[in-house]
């Protein structure tokens, strides 16, 4: 059962952001991560050294495996991010780069 009707929550209509040039539907209070995990996308950031793929591993921004790059400013923590109408998110390899 989808847990919106579990508890009977009632969003508001969804916007649109982009997830690297893909076009994503987000509901107004979910976090970036919320949005890419609804979207199917587990992972959008790779490490480093190795180039290995991370996600959400917290959710509670306390590590940084879920680093996203938002509106060009990198190193966003995609589980404390909200989503806004039209963001443009993309995903990260190692620390990121300011886009400027």
């Amino acid at each position: 059962m989808n847990p919106r009707e579990l508890t009977r929550a009632r969003p508001g209509p969804a916007c649109t952001v982009t997830f690297d040039g893909r076009p994503l539907e987000a509901l107004p209070g979910q976090t970036v991560a919320a949005a890419l995990w609804a979207a199917g996308v587990t992972a959008w950031r790779s490490t480093r050294v190795a180039g290995r793929p991370r996600g959400v591993f917290c959710g509670i921004g306390v590590c940084f495996d879920c680093l996203v790059t938002v509106n060009g400013r990198p190193n966003q923590r995609a589980c404390l991010v909200p989503v806004r109408p039209g963001d443009v998110i993309r995903s990260q390899e190692g620390t990121g780069r300011d886009d400027d």
